[in-house]
């Protein structure tokens, strides 16, 4: 035999103990593991990362709280890594015409022709399109996908993956931490400040699949990071699961403003963990949009710093058949925090919505205050809208005020506002999106407009309103 020929062979034999990037099966065992990181070339350290997280996964029983019980899931029957085909392109020219016609409708060209900072884009389980702006890396801000930073900036990766959302935090963390691929990471130096939003878009085509992205942002001391994520999926038939682990860390003196606008089909089940860490005199927003989908997610923050502060604004639409099970988690340690948590739902056509909030107060939280204020809209008499607060004051000196309320679109009202001259559905379009105001507002100028189109359609498809319903 040949030494030619004997190296072959044995790079026959060791291909056939990985599965190839477009051939995984349903299911999650160690090969499945070790093909993702083989495939990604990985360390030694990423792959201990995720073989642990497999085993955490494997030990923890599916959750039955809330919602969970409604849904018969069987994680085995997902396919947990799609591979993309191709390496990661830096002009549109080079994205396959498919996936770009996609991304299009997105409007990702026209956000980059209006020079924002940086774009990822991530189509199922890996990056397609990366581009980062000069004038980025003049500042010393790194911004690229989570599986080129384990490359390129491994000290940092390695310091923080996994330090706000333990592998063992809960079933759905360690699965992401077992097979994560794509997703977004910054990091932004001392003093420095994004110029423009970063920018990310996660989309699911295949069937029957998993997205696991997995995003981490740094924020050194005195740093703000300003970052913006859009997330659809096209699939009709049969179901996807997308289980996204974000961390976000704010050292003292820093910002973070995370915004997402998550539309995806009804038929993905999107079970996500959000957690921020503060330091001191640090601060950190989620805005958070939830449509389509039967939603599980609670984005938290540990306000760990003395003088740290935290908002959680989110807005929730709950359609036919649907279940939107959101809130917001916030956890005081440091003395003079402060929160803030506005959780709006829509219901319709027969939609099921719900807050589910934890605030907590350590006994070291001394002086610390939280406002929470849950709102809840129900259009019809089939839909359903509940809140289940938690709060744990552990500490004399802690304040929290809590207020919430479930209405109806008022006849009356839209008697007043036809009278005026509008017509029923402009009447009720105008309701719901005053309803939102409180959220949407905070959301840039491209993504209020967005909202403003994105209401109206879930209100035609819901038959709130007429599919020919003007604008307001």
């Amino acid at each position: 035999m040949s030494i030619k020929f004997a190296e072959e062979s044995i790079l026959e034999e060791k291909e056939r103990d990985y599965y190839a990037p477009d051939s995984f099966p349903a299911g999650i065992n160690r090969k499945v593991v070790e093909s993702i990181s083989h495939i990604k070339n990985e360390p030694g350290w990423v792959t201990e990362f995720r073989l642990n997280s497999l085993d955490v996964f494997e030990s923890k029983p599916m959750p039955t709280w809330g919602f969970l019980g409604n849904f018969d899931i069987d994680l085995n029957s997902y396919i947990h890594y799609v591979g993309s085909g191709g390496k990661k392109k830096k002009s549109w020219d080079e994205v396959d015409p498919e996936v770009l016609r996609s991304f299009e409708r997105l409007g990702i060209p026209e956000h980059e022709r209006r020079y924002l900072a940086g774009l990822e884009a991530m189509n199922d389980s890996e990056t397609v399109y990366s581009n980062v702006k000069k004038e980025l890396e003049e500042l010393g801000i790194l911004f690229c996908d989570i599986d080129s930073a384990i490359r390129l900036y491994p000290d940092i990766v390695r310091r923080w993956l996994g330090s706000v959302v333990p592998v063992r935090d809960n079933k759905f963390a360690a699965l992401n931490g077992a097979v994560f691929s794509g997703g977004s990471f910054a990091f932004v130096p001392a003093g420095v400040k994004t110029p423009m939003p970063l920018q990310a878009y996660f989309k699911v085509t295949a069937a029957s699949s998993g997205q696991y992205e997995r995003t981490l942002l740094i924020a050194e001391k005195g740093a703000e990071i300003v970052y913006s994520e859009g997330c659809s999926s096209v699939q009709d038939s049969g179901t996807n699961f997308h289980t996204a682990v974000v961390e976000l860390v704010a050292q003292e003196g820093s910002r973070i403003h995370y915004t997402t606008i998550q539309n995806w089909k009804k038929n993905m089940y999107n079970w996500t963990v959000k957690r921020g860490l503060c330091e001191s005199r640090a601060h950190i927003t989620w805005t958070d949009v939830n449509i389509g989908a039967q939603t599980i997610k609670y984005p938290g923050i540990i306000l760990q710093g003395d003088g740290s502060t935290g908002d959680i604004l989110s807005l929730a639409f709950a359609g036919k058949e649907q279940i939107q099970d959101t809130g917001a988690r916030v956890i005081h340690v440091g003395k003079n925090t402060r929160s803030n948590i506005l959780a709006k739902g829509v219901s319709l056509d027969g939609g099921i919505n719900s807050y589910r909030g934890l605030v907590k107060f350590s006994k070291k939280a001394k002086n610390a205050y939280s406002h929470i204020q849950c709102d809840g809209l129900i259009l019809d008499n089939r839909s359903e809208s509940h809140a289940y607060p938690y709060n744990d004051v552990g500490n004399k000196d802690a304040t929290l005020q809590y207020e919430a309320t479930v209405s109806r679109v008022d006849e009356e009202i839209l008697f007043y506002l036809q009278a005026r001259g509008l017509s029923s559905d402009e009447a009720k379009l105008l309701i719901v999106n005053g309803f939102c105001e409180g959220v949407v507002r905070d959301l840039n100028v491209e993504y209020s407009v967005e909202m403003s189109r994105l209401i109206r359609m879930i209100l035609e498809d819901g038959k709130a309103v007429a599919s020919d319903a003007r604008d307001t």
